[in-house]
């Protein structure tokens, strides 16, 4: 688990750059899970699809804030979007027995 906040503004590139981590005119930054731009939501949805019963790792690196709030924050943000898979369909759910 690691997020990271793309910013397109047509001023700096996303595949690298000589700015430093961390520093706002970069096109892209890591930021604490929660805070940018990857989709938690479709990849539990993958992961559940696939029978992937593992742990959730996080690899967290924010540099604009305190690790300790992070490290709390991102674990708490892991365990609220960490959903089990439905046991039936929708359509089986409607159906009379």
């Amino acid at each position: 688990m690691k997020d990271v906040r793309v910013k397109p503004d047509g001023k700096a590139g996303i595949l690298g750059s000589h700015i430093e981590f961390g520093d706002t005119r970069r096109g892209w930054n890591f930021v604490s899970l929660g805070h940018g731009n990857v989709d938690f939501d479709g990849m539990i949805r993958e992961l559940n699809q696939m029978g992937y019963e593992g742990p959730l790792s996080v690899e967290w690196e924010d540099s604009g804030m305190e690790r300790t709030f992070g490290a709390k924050e991102a674990y708490e943000f892991t365990q609220k979007i960490n959903f089990a898979p439905s046991d039936r369909s929708f359509d089986s759910a409607l159906r009379a027995k």
